[in-house]
């Protein structure tokens, strides 16, 4: 999952937790929502993680030395 996804999940899930007052036989909107929400910022957690190791796994800098020598052409 990545980071659009997780987002999404978290908004969708707070839209249905805070803002929606619809009740259905047997299934609870609220209840739904923090769910989508608890999956959302574990899925950011994760991406996080996984995207952070790859980033400094090398040492997170790459530099190059060269040397420039004049001929005097």
């Amino acid at each position: 999952m990545g980071i659009g996804a997780s987002v999404f999940l978290l908004a969708l899930g707070a839209i249905l937790a805070f803002a929606v007052e619809y009740s259905l036989n047997g299934l609870d909107i609220n209840v739904v929502g923090f769910i989508l929400m608890v999956a959302g910022a574990i899925g950011l957690l994760m991406t996080t993680l996984v995207f952070g190791r790859r980033d400094t796994a090398g040492g997170g800098v790459v530099t190059e030395e060269r040397v420039v020598r004049d001929r005097g052409l």
